[in-house]
């Protein structure tokens, strides 16, 4: 079921929204709505690249907490530069593993 919500924004914020609205042939609901799933989407993916870069999460943690395929999230690493929480010791037992 539908919620709505509502915020205050500054008139040129409005006035953006309208003219974007105008533009894509849609009514101000549905920019927003696409504006906000789009943020949300932004703001899940920042937070789970920022978790698998400190180590407390694996990449494919991070794929699945976004909801996305994890080819999706190693572009995602790769346009933004991540750096990869890979040791020296998990070298060491990754060429454990193999032997």
């Amino acid at each position: 079921m539908p919620v709505t919500i509502t915020t205050r924004v500054d008139d040129w914020i409005a006035k953006l929204i309208d003219e974007i609205a105008r533009r894509e042939g849609m009514d101000r609901s549905t920019v927003m709505r696409r504006f906000l799933l789009k943020g949300i989407r932004e703001w899940r993916i920042e937070r789970a690249l920022k978790e698998y870069e400190e180590g407390k999460i694996t990449l494919w943690q991070a794929a699945e907490k976004c909801n996305l395929p994890l080819w999706e999230m190693i572009d995602e690493v790769k346009k933004r530069i991540i750096h990869v929480p890979y040791t020296l010791e998990d070298l060491k037992e990754d060429i454990e593993g193999i032997s």
